[in-house]
């Protein structure tokens, strides 16, 4: 979430067709009704993402996970609008892949959820999705000349897709120069998936990137080895020539950390836990 979404202010009384409200109040009427009752596993495993995410600086006060809905893959998951480290159970709300809050009950909601919701439609191998603002990642998508790829074996997916560098997203080419970089509505939440394509990360120029996964632990590890790497490939680049990893190297790496993302998730969870009870 950017510092935008927060809002001031009352929101605009007249709702747009996508079920939003005018600004940036990020306020949106319930439509439909909710699915079935979701797992309480993955509405655990929801809220833990946010705080382990919110651990590793992956996100800060601005940021948000989703999941998609374990009964229902047209709805997906994704707190109210808040800092992600103080989400809870009673925080999560259901979308439908529009965007609409069907049980926000008057609560606000990211302004950015439509990124969620498209990506979800566009992408029926994804199920769960990362907004990330982490400053590692910006120069990737800000300097012409360097791209984001895998330099060590932890981030080997970042090249395991067939398509080389990370994808860049330029909002310019769907809205012009004057907007405010925010994902806004569902036209830019499909312009963002298709920029993302079949690869696990997509950079947003001015922004920070969007990761996705075939559950909340791979996209979890994915958003924090994504900023890892970055940060390694950073401190490299000054120092000379950078090898990066091979795309066969990307492919076999990823296959070997694949057998492995449950150790790094259950670790980090009970980490994350342990800090929440804390005084």
């Amino acid at each position: 979430m950017c510092a935008a979404e927060q809002g001031g202010g009352e929101a605009d009384d007249r709702a747009d067709s996508d079920g939003s409200r005018g600004g940036a109040s990020a306020a949106a009427e319930d439509r439909g009704s909710p699915a079935s009752p979701v797992e309480s596993a993955l509405l655990e495993d929801l809220v833990a993402a946010n705080r382990i995410l919110f651990r590793h600086g992956v996100v800060d006060a601005f940021g948000h996970v989703s999941v998609r809905h374990d009964k229902d893959p047209e709805r997906f998951l994704l707190s109210r609008n808040m800092a992600p480290g103080l989400v809870g159970r009673d925080d999560i709300v259901e979308f439908d892949l529009d965007g609409t809050p069907v049980d926000a009950r008057g609560r606000r909601v990211y302004l950015e959820r439509f990124l969620h919701g498209q990506i979800y439609r566009a992408r029926p191998d994804v199920q769960a999705v990362v907004h990330s603002h982490a400053p590692d990642l910006l120069p990737f998508g800000l300097v012409q000349g360097i791209e984001l790829r895998p330099v060590w074996h932890m981030s080997g997916f970042l090249g395991a897709f067939g398509g080389g560098a990370v994808p860049l997203f330029e909002i310019r080419e769907t809205a012009g120069p004057a907007s405010d970089l925010l994902i806004r509505d569902n036209a830019l939440g499909r312009a963002l998936a298709d920029s993302l394509g079949p690869a696990p990360v997509v950079l947003m120029r001015g922004h920070g990137a969007t990761l996705v996964g075939e559950s909340l632990p791979v996209v979890v590890f994915r958003s924090v080895y994504t900023k890892m790497n970055a940060d390694v490939l950073l401190r490299s680049l000054p120092l000379g020539p950078v090898t990066y990893l091979t795309e066969g190297e990307a492919e076999a790496t990823t296959v070997t950390n694949s057998s492995q993302i449950a150790r790094a998730w259950e670790l980090w969870k009970r980490e994350a836990a342990e800090a929440a009870r804390q005084p």
